[in-house]
């Protein structure tokens, strides 16, 4: 198996056992709105996200992409998660939001 294939079913596990998780550690929520205004693809950096939202739930992978999940208070004790890929480089490269799953 490719170490691409492995660090991608890595990331869905890891991803995955998030959402079935209790809410996210002190530090990780933010409003979605405040989110999507201030992570912009091409232009936030690693240093600019833990100034504006704090540490937050993370991996690091062998080629130095990191993925970040946020979550946002979405009512009823769930969370909409909003998911930043860092590049090597440490600029936000994309982002994707997960809407919270129905209980």
């Amino acid at each position: 198996m490719s170490l691409r294939r492995l660090s991608c079913r890595f990331l869905l596990s890891v991803l995955l056992a998030g959402c079935a998780s209790q809410p996210a550690p002190p530090g990780a929520q933010a409003p979605a709105e405040r989110l999507a205004q201030l992570v912009v693809p091409g232009s936030t950096t690693r240093a600019e996200l833990l100034a504006a939202f704090g540490p937050t739930k993370h991996v690091r992978f062998d080629s130095a992409y990191e993925v970040w999940v946020y979550q946002s208070p979405a009512g009823g004790g769930r969370f909409t998660e909003f998911v930043i890929l860092l590049d090597p480089s440490g600029v936000v490269s994309k982002t994707r939001s997960r809407a919270p799953s129905l209980p």
